[in-house]
């Protein structure tokens, strides 16, 4: 227990490292950047309570938005990712259920499950970001084509990231 809490602080300090650090500055003609904080989110273990899991969206998202010198649009688009989560879980379950002490990650549930899992939440996020951050109904196609594309690298992104950690376990 305490062993996740300590391991889900350091995945937590990594990911805004890399995303501020690395990630914002890799952009294709201002048009692509890849959110890997994301998956912080993504991975929390399933006995996580919405509450704490909507509480941590809402400290992740901050943490990104004081970085980026954003108001707000990475809070709002994490924690609408968090209370998706709680709903997309029940509804891609798979027959005996989750183990409570298990993370949503490829050795737990699978390559199909988990990508199922991805392409769901991180398209919603960014979709969600860049609707927020554009705000106008005349640049709604315009945010949802950077949307599929950030959310294209951004899940290439995930899939490196997760099979470099199954590979340092």
């Amino acid at each position: 227990m305490i062993g996740d809490v300590f391991a889900n602080i350091f995945r937590f300090a990594l990911l805004v490292f890399l995303q501020f650090f690395l990630l914002n500055n890799i952009q294709f003609s201002g048009f692509v950047n890849p959110y890997l904080y994301v998956l912080f989110v993504l991975w929390l273990p399933f006995a996580t309570p919405g509450w704490l899991l909507l509480t941590a969206s809402f400290i992740m998202g901050l943490v990104i938005d004081l970085a980026s010198e954003t108001v707000g649009y990475h809070t709002v688009a994490t924690v609408f990712t968090g209370y998706l989560r709680i709903r997309l879980l029940k509804f891609i379950a798979p027959h005996d259920g989750y183990d409570p002490n298990m993370s949503p990650t490829i050795p737990s549930l699978g390559l199909s499950w988990f990508l199922k899992y991805v392409v769901i939440l991180v398209p919603a996020h960014h979709l969600v970001l860049f609707c927020v951050e554009t705000f106008s109904f005349s640049d709604f196609l315009p945010a949802v084509l950077r949307a599929l594309a950030s959310s294209i690298f951004t899940i290439l992104f995930i899939f490196i990231y997760q099979f470099l950690s199954i590979r340092t376990k």
